[in-house]
């Protein structure tokens, strides 16, 4: 085990595996590519040239390593190829009966001292190593799809690996540039133990009719920063994949959470696996497609539209920072904004923090002088909610309060102009327990923005059962006015992003209290292997936790769902005021500004 890894076989020439092989072949390993179809033996050359071939024409790599690198790869359809490996990865399909028989043969082929490695992200890989006579040679070595691109790799060990076996992996993936997480081996290890359950939780989300799939997937997009939707990377993973993946996670640890959608094993025995049979959530050009297509779900944009109101005015009820930054957006679009808080000097405040704001714009290059003071012009900073007289919108963005929410919508109902549109900036409460503090809960309706307003292009438009059609077709219609992407969804939790995102959050946090794995490797797995622009303990640092455990509470509340009870470390550090950031300490110390 002591050996440099200079000889490796990749077993299954899929996607996984042919992404692996060009990995290990372009840092200069000789690879041994096993699969018993000819096809995909084929295809993975052919793939390899062509993927090499890109990588010289973007200057990544010379004429000459590329050459190289194609005559490292050799393809057979034996095992028995395997006979002079140091380490042999597989990447079968993920069922034990292949992956078992697949260790079972190995043992007769390879030397003593050869390491054997499951690509498996979902299934034990202690149950695999049992079947081998060497289980101590065994462990998992994880890498995400597409290999070449991404840069995590988690290294399972089962309670049976031998350290030096782990040892020799580990130093092979830094080599192979890729940054080795080490884990223990429980289904989903880290990175998918977190994605998965939030990928089911999109998927039941869109089952229930709650939000469109396109909803749903611009709303993590934009309101996360994720690369993709949860329900169009379903179908890049595959659905099928992604039921396996569940099953095996809910086996072991019996959370609902992870307890697969039903949505999910329908569209399996459809057949209707993702991109790789044409259709899926989405219907793609082709099988394998990569381009959506227009199908019977995609919505129409004269459905979407509708008859709304005039608005011209708006009113902006607040002081702070969501305040500001709203009323920044209604101005910079056009609007006349009166922006009101409790006292003139505090309304004055804000209207300064605008300034500031757009002052920054203008030293960045993105906003003229001349537009500045248009904008600035537009608003008015009034010391009382009576100057919302006239106004045509009004937007609450005051503390997440009910009862002060509530007593400020019966001051805006008693105010505000007959047909005057009432709107809540609320994250977390019901949006019609606020409209029925008014006379006129169907004037009432939701607009979640995310923080900071001015930069975040989402909106989550949220309608109660009370909610009028044309106060809806107004605000989706101020929505593009402003340059946001406006989202539907019912009145209930969370909404989309939090609904989705908390449990999330909440789940990493019970993988630290378990010691599973450590904050900076969970924080790495995310950002590396799924994407995220940042991990999850940055996130709820920068959140703050006591925000971050009034949604969980709020969450758990409304679902009445034991698995997303707030993590009790999340409690304990409220408790003891490590709130995050803002306190200079929370799941990591900070710098006191």
């Amino acid at each position: 085990m002591d050996t440099p890894l200079s000889t490796i076989a990749v077993v299954g020439l899929g996607t996984m595996g042919t992404g692996i092989a060009e990995v290990l072949a372009l840092a200069g390993r000789e690879v041994i590519g096993i699969d018993i179809s000819e096809a995909a033996a084929r295809q993975a050359v052919t793939s390899l040239e062509a993927s090499t071939a890109r990588a010289v024409g973007r200057g990544r790599i010379t004429e000459q390593e590329r050459a190289d690198a194609l005559a490292r790869f050799r393809t057979y359809d034996t095992l028995q190829a395997a006979a002079d490996a140091e380490l042999v990865i597989e990447v079968v399909p993920e069922t034990y009966e292949i992956k078992q028989q697949v260790f079972r043969e190995l043992d007769a082929v390879v030397s003593a001292t050869a390491i054997l490695a499951t690509g498996t992200n979902a299934l034990s890989v202690t149950r695999l190593a049992a079947e081998s006579q060497h289980p101590e040679r065994v462990l998992g070595l994880h890498f995400f799809n597409p290999a070449p691109a991404m840069k995590l790799v988690e290294v399972v060990s089962s309670v049976l690996t031998a350290p030096p076996a782990v040892e020799a992996v580990t130093r092979l993936a830094r080599e192979l540039g890729k940054e080795p997480v080490a884990v223990g081996d429980r289904p989903g290890f880290v990175a998918d133990g977190l994605l998965f359950g939030y990928l089911n939780q999109a998927a039941a989300m869109y089952e229930a009719n709650y939000a469109s799939r396109e909803d749903i997937d611009a709303a993590m997009k934009l309101g996360c920063g994720l690369p993709m939707g949860p329900l169009a990377l379903l179908d890049l993973i595959g659905i099928d994949t992604a039921r396996t993946v569940l099953e095996a996670m809910y086996s072991a640890s019996h959370d609902r959470l992870h307890a697969p959608a039903p949505v999910l094993g329908q569209l399996s025995e459809a057949g209707l696996t993702g991109r790789k049979a044409g259709r899926g959530f989405y219907t793609y050009d082709a099988p394998g497609g990569q381009d959506v297509v227009p199908d019977a779900l995609t919505p129409s944009p004269e459905a979407a539209a509708g008859t709304g109101r005039e608005i011209a005015s708006v009113g902006v009820a607040g002081s702070g920072t969501m305040a500001s930054g709203i009323a920044e957006v209604f101005a910079k679009a056009g609007y006349t904004v009166v922006l009101a808080a409790r006292g003139q000097e505090k309304a004055d405040l804000a209207k300064s923090r605008i300034a500031k704001s757009l002052e920054r714009s203008v030293t960045k290059g993105r906003l003229t002088a001349e537009a500045r003071d248009e904008t600035l012009a537009r608003i008015t900073a009034a010391g009382s909610l009576d100057a919302f007289a006239e106004v045509d919108l009004a937007v609450e963005a005051v503390a997440e309060d009910l009862q002060v929410k509530q007593q400020l919508f019966a001051t805006l109902d008693k105010v505000c102009r007959p047909g005057a549109a009432l709107a809540t900036t609320t994250s977390s409460l019901p949006v019609i327990a606020i409209a029925r503090a008014t006379a006129r809960p169907e004037d009432v309706i939701g607009m979640h923005f995310f923080n900071p307003a001015p930069a975040m292009k989402l909106v989550e438009v949220v309608r109660t059962v009370l909610t009028a059609d044309d106060v809806h077709a107004t605000v989706r219609a101020v929505c593009s006015k402003i340059r946001k992407h406006p989202v539907d969804c019912g009145d209930r939790a969370g909404f989309i992003v939090n609904a989705l995102l908390f449990p999330y959050l909440n789940n990493a946090i019970k993988m630290v209290e378990e010691h599973y794995a450590s904050l900076d490797d969970i924080d790495a797995a995310m950002k590396l292997g799924g994407g995220y622009p940042m991990g999850p303990f940055e996130l709820l640092d920068v959140v703050g936790l006591d925000v971050s455990l009034a949604i969980e509470k709020v969450l758990h509340r409304e679902f009445r769902d034991p698995g997303l009870a707030p993590a009790p470390l999340l409690e304990h550090l409220v408790a003891a005021g490590c709130l995050g950031r803002k306190t200079g300490r929370g799941f990591r110390e900070y710098a006191r500004r």
